[in-house]
């Protein structure tokens, strides 16, 4: 009789248990991401542990989509939004700033704003952000999204090439061009790089001007260059041209690779590559770090914020937005910050992750790690990253026309007449067909 009751009891314990599950079904949400290497892998993990942990808590199950580069995963999603199929759009989804037009106008968008009227302790959430980067995602007066994954641009350098010939890490393009001399007869390449929208917008910046106007496109729609009249783009030209007759610039993209190999001894790139490079370089050569080139000593130092930051999507289920936003703080706090941050080269979004023991330990151990995060906090709050309507036409018309402005031995005031004639005329095209 009493193996009968237990068998009866458990059979209603397996179906009260069933019934509970079905009563409360699981909130399943999608996240697209752009991150590769190991902030993919990590990327991964936090979501994993966000499944085991506080997902299990919630009845939340994150999945995580791969979607290529930012510029894949905005193409996708602006194929989306062409065709009105919202449905097909993410809960959650890694941006960066060629995304941020789109995404303000798309009606599926729940911005970081509205979340701060909807969630509670949504406004303390934002006040924990680091300023710079969470005023990079801001657009015309709307919070858009939270920064994640946060860097800015600086200088890697080859450290034995250098010490080899008594020369230290360059300031400035004039000290870059001083190298040229010293190693005369040296085959390796000194510099390579071809000028796009955020680094010309860095050195405009550095010289007190804006790339183009409304605060380079954030406190309203970009419609010209706000460069030509300040003089400041005829400087960095001017400048440009010195560095490219000194011998020291090469007039191409330049890459990772030949800078690992040897071939390339100064390199300009994302402070989230820091980790990356160190571990190609191995004991190949010493990896020196700087801050960002000044254009001239009388230039500002600094560089805009990069990086992507997290948005959400609306998609009529209060479930899935509750769990969009609980994955959003997750991300952004501060014990995933310190993470993300200590083990790429990202710099940590969260104030409380920039105080942790974990980020204070490692920038003790591994000072280059702290080089992005200190010229952050030290660059012009003017200085801001682009945000254009046609963002890829406007990125690859600088690359080329400073490459011909250089390769056709252009003056300085004929190279600023062509970057005014294409770019204009590119705002100038785009306002029209976005009226």
């Amino acid at each position: 009789m009493m193996k009968r009751f237990l068998v009866l009891l458990m059979a209603l314990t397996l179906l009260s248990t069933a019934v509970a599950a079905a009563e409360t079904p699981v909130t399943k949400i999608v996240l697209w991401h752009s991150m590769t290497e190991n902030a993919g892998q990590m990327m991964d993990q936090y979501v994993q542990t966000f499944n085991e942990t506080i997902g299990r808590e919630l009845n939340v199950e994150v999945e995580a989509v791969f979607q290529g580069s930012y510029s894949e995963a905005v193409t996708k999603m602006n194929s989306i939004l062409s065709t009105g199929s919202l449905e097909e759009l993410p809960d959650v989804m890694q941006l960066d700033a060629t995304g941020k037009t789109s995404y303000m106008n798309c009606e599926a968008a729940f911005t970081v704003d509205q979340a701060v009227t909807t969630f509670e302790g949504a406004a303390d959430v934002c006040d924990s952000m680091l300023p710079p980067a969470l005023s990079n995602w801001n657009l015309a007066g709307t919070q858009l999204g939270l920064p994640f994954a946060t860097s800015t641009t600086i200088m890697y350098y080859n450290r034995t090439a250098l010490d080899a010939i008594g020369a230290s890490a360059p300031e400035t393009l004039q000290d870059i061009s001083a190298l040229a001399e010293k190693l005369n007869g040296d085959t390796r390449v000194i510099y390579a790089c071809l000028p796009n929208t955020p680094t010309l917008a860095n050195w405009l910046g550095q010289l007190g001007s804006h790339l183009v106007n409304h605060a380079n496109g954030n406190d309203g729609n970009a419609t010209e260059l706000d460069c030509i009249d300040n003089g400041a783009l005829l400087t960095f030209l001017t400048a440009w041209k010195d560095l490219y007759a000194s011998g020291a610039l090469s007039n191409t993209a330049g890459s990772t690779d030949a800078f690992v190999a040897g071939q390339q001894l100064i390199m300009t790139g994302s402070s989230s590559n820091i980790t990356s490079i160190l571990s190609k370089v191995g004991d190949a050569f010493e990896v020196g770090f700087s801050t960002y080139p000044r254009v001239n000593p009388d230039a500002a130092h600094g560089a805009s914020v990069n990086g992507s930051c997290l948005v959400m999507f609306r998609h009529d289920n209060e479930q899935r937005l509750n769990a969009a936003w609980q994955l959003m703080t997750y991300l952004t706090g501060s014990d995933v910050q310190a993470s993300f941050a200590s083990h790429t080269g990202y710099l940590p979004s969260n104030l409380n992750a920039a105080h942790s023991p974990e980020w204070l330990s490692l920038i003790e151990s591994q000072p280059e790690y702290d080089i992005g995060f200190r010229q952050l906090m030290n660059t012009p709050a003017s200085m801001r990253s682009v945000t254009v309507g046609p963002s890829a036409d406007f990125y690859y018309s600088i690359q080329n026309d400073v490459s011909d402005f250089l390769e056709d031995d252009m003056s300085p005031e004929e190279g600023v007449d062509l970057l005014a004639d294409d770019l204009n005329g590119l705002l100038a095209q785009y306002a029209l067909a976005n009226p």
